[in-house]
């Protein structure tokens, strides 16, 4: 095996494509141009407004607001 296994709310990045249709990139756009920026209000939105799973939405949350400097 030459590549590390993938941990953390990345782990979850294959499933969110394959099951919502979507890629990550795309996910992490539509949650920052949300207007809204705390981590629990980003991740009831992504389920109620676009369906996703508790889990997935907490990871792309997690990562997309890491990756910013924030959270």
């Amino acid at each position: 095996m030459t590549a590390a296994a993938v941990k953390g709310p990345a782990s979850y990045f294959p499933s969110i494509e394959k099951k919502y249709g979507r890629p990550i990139a795309q996910w992490k756009e539509i949650i920052r141009s949300s207007p809204l920026t705390r981590h629990g209000e980003l991740v009831n939105w992504l389920k109620a407004e676009h369906g996703l799973g508790h889990g997935h939405a907490n990871a792309l949350v997690a990562h997309t607001l890491a990756e910013a400097g924030e959270g």
